[in-house]
């Protein structure tokens, strides 16, 4: 009973991350540490403002209100 209630809070959880894209900075680490492992993995503060700085100039990337 406790590893399927365990099991369901880790999906629901998994779910919430992807669904806001917060797991998207876990992601790029996986990939810069695997295939650039020559290279200085950002903050995560400085992740975020690339791809934000990245979203605002590629205007198909849509409508940005705030």
């Amino acid at each position: 009973m406790r590893s399927a209630l365990r099991r369901a809070v880790e999906g629901v959880r998994w779910y919430v991350r992807e669904l806001t894209d917060e797991s998207a900075y876990d992601r790029y680490v996986a990939h810069v540490r695997r295939d650039h492992p020559q290279a200085d993995v950002p903050t995560r503060r400085a992740f975020e403002r690339m791809r934000t700085d990245r979203q605002e100039a590629d205007p198909r990337q849509g409508f940005r209100c705030c």
